[in-house]
């Protein structure tokens, strides 16, 4: 009840209809122009990591519930558990790094835009194990569609060699990152306005 009286006041009904809106729109317009670049991404992926080259993982989605990701394929398949990545993490291929760089990875989640299952903009989903976990207040977090993009994403855009540079990534981006995007999304929803998500999206552009 505390997650929802925070939505209903951070995003109004007319709010809410023209971001989804938008989001139909525009994914599918990104998906007629863009799929050929998804396609060639993902083929090119699948040879140099011998395996499938879109790489499918559930995350937590719009009311705590799990949904499939999809990006294309950076990393070769290893034993190593971790879901945090460093800049200099071994897993990551050559090409890995350019689709990286340039955010070609994410092209497929347009995909998850048009089932309704992202937006444009919003918090990053993560992995079981940090937004599912929130309490309290923070749990407003849970109340919209996770973003492709976002004030946190934008922030921390060069969050892989931040991680480099620390002794134990893991445990600075839970206890350092992590929380300072809960901060900057609570920000986000509790002062929501379409236009702010137009400005997001032409700051990710342009970087």
């Amino acid at each position: 009840m505390l997650v929802k009286a925070f939505y209903q006041i951070s995003m109004n009904n007319r709010q809410r209809i023209t971001k989804r809106a938008f989001d139909i729109i525009f994914s599918l317009l990104g998906l007629i122009v863009l799929w050929w670049l998804i396609v060639l991404a993902a083929i090119m992926a699948s040879i140099e990591t011998k395996s499938l080259g879109l790489f499918i993982q559930y995350r937590v989605g719009r009311n705590g519930k799990l949904f499939p990701l999809f990006k294309i394929k950076t990393m070769r398949d290893s034993v190593n558990e971790s879901t945090v990545t460093t800049g200099n993490d071994k897993r990551i291929t050559a090409l890995g790094k350019f689709w990286r760089k340039t955010k070609i990875d994410e092209l497929p989640q347009l995909i998850n835009v048009l089932l309704g299952q992202m937006s444009f903009v919003g918090p990053r989903p993560d992995v079981e194990g940090f937004a599912d976990k929130l309490t309290g207040e923070n749990r407003i977090i849970l109340s919209i569609r996770p973003g492709i993009t976002g004030p946190a994403s934008l922030k921390y855009r060069n969050e892989e060699e931040l991680l480099a540079d620390k002794a134990n990534p893991e445990e600075y981006n839970r206890k350092i990152i992590w929380t300072d995007k809960v901060r900057i999304n609570k920000e986000y929803i509790e002062n929501y306005s379409f236009y702010k998500d137009l400005y997001y999206i032409y700051k990710t552009i342009v970087h």
